[in-house]
């Protein structure tokens, strides 16, 4: 009987010198980077050997390496942007100036460098603990990742500390986005949400949602008929959206390429993140930087909407977070890799992947 591999950390670089770590068990692989906001940059199923993690045209650069090339922060995230998963932290969206200080787009946590505080092995789980304390926020951010053997599941805790002597407002979310190979038209999306907000302002092209309307998930009804959001579009088919997935009745979602024969999902507690931001840059959108030349979608678990800003979130929708004087607030996410060809009723917080019926 073949013995199944032991839970592993490595501590690799990237590029020249971008400090990361590789977590895995047998069922998976995921690659951490230590310089660049912890982002989750790669997230591989080893039975299909695909990592289910889109990644940029202009790849991954090295923050450490020298001074952004804009001061404008939309354009320095998306120039240090390379695919992967960001967490999301103290802002989402566009930036704006919170007690004194410029939140850059979709927050500090997300560029700066982490610190591995603990890194724990053995044949039966893999467990690396992060930290990093924000700059121009007064917060203090714990990440725990961990792999079991024998679960195709990726768990991670988060915890959020107040370091201040007075309240503080922020926005906390997650950006996973997928891709090719994985991500195709034979690509399905299964949800708890029942409600698909379109944004008021990001419009965009090849984009079926109307701005600020409210749907039904998963049909729109659009001017040449209905479409159905939970089909992804395939590379040919040109789209851009922006909406929000809400009335979670729990925290999941599902992507299922059967022709593959697996499909990635996402679990998470609603109460933490009620919404879900649904963005699909699909060979749609002209000039800087994706110059119709990107094939992507994000289902991004977060506290709030709309996505353009905390100080617009506060004004708009009240949807923020506070933390008085020295609290904290965390969440547990997972990740879970499942083999199936069909539809998807329910992702656990503990990832048990429930199979629909045919």
């Amino acid at each position: 009987m073949r013995t199944a591999a032991p839970c592993l950390v490595q501590e690799v670089l990237l590029g020249r010198m971008l400090r990361a770590l590789r977590i895995e068990n047998d069922q998976l692989r995921a690659t951490i980077l230590l310089d660049k906001g912890a982002d989750i940059y790669e997230l591989t199923y080893k039975p299909r050997g695909i990592d289910v993690l889109w990644k940029t045209p202009w790849g991954l650069r090295e923050p450490a390496r020298g001074a952004a090339l804009s001061l404008d922060s939309e354009t320095t995230w998306l120039e240090y942007y390379p695919g992967g998963w960001q967490v999301l932290f103290p802002n989402g969206g566009d930036e704006c100036s919170y007690r004194g200080a410029r939140l850059n787009m979709h927050g500090e946590a997300s560029l700066i460098a982490w610190e591995c505080r603990g890194i724990f092995q053995g044949a039966r789980f893999a467990e690396v603990h992060l930290e990093t304390r924000l700059f121009r926020s007064p917060f203090r951010i714990r990440r725990t990742f961990r792999v079991e053997q024998g679960r195709p599941a990726l768990f991670i805790h988060e915890r959020v500390t107040n370091e201040a002597g007075e309240p503080m407002d922020y926005m906390w979310g997650h950006h996973p986005a997928f891709g090719a190979p994985f991500l195709s038209g034979a690509c399905r999306v299964d949800t708890a949400a029942r409600t698909l907000l379109a944004d008021e302002v990001l419009t965009g092209t090849h984009n079926p949602l109307q701005g600020g309307q409210r749907y039904t998930w998963p049909l729109v009804e659009t001017a040449s008929g209905l479409v159905d959001m939970s089909r992804v579009p395939g590379p040919n088919e040109p789209r851009y959206t922006l909406g929000y997935l809400a009335d979670f009745e729990a925290g999941w979602y599902a992507i299922t390429n059967p022709e593959l024969g697996f499909g990635v999902g996402l679990s998470w507690p609603v109460d933490v993140f009620p919404y879900a931001w649904l963005w699909q840059e699909m060979h749609a959108s002209s000039g800087f930087p994706f110059y119709k030349n990107c094939y992507t979608m994000a289902i991004e678990p977060n506290t709030s909407i709309p996505g353009r800003g905390l100080v617009t979130v506060m004004q708009k929708s009240a949807t923020h977070r506070t933390l008085a004087a020295g609290q904290s607030a965390e969440a547990n996410l997972c990740a879970v890799f499942y083999a199936a060809a069909g539809r998807v009723q329910r992702i656990d917080l503990d990832g048990t992947v429930h199979l629909a019926r045919d």
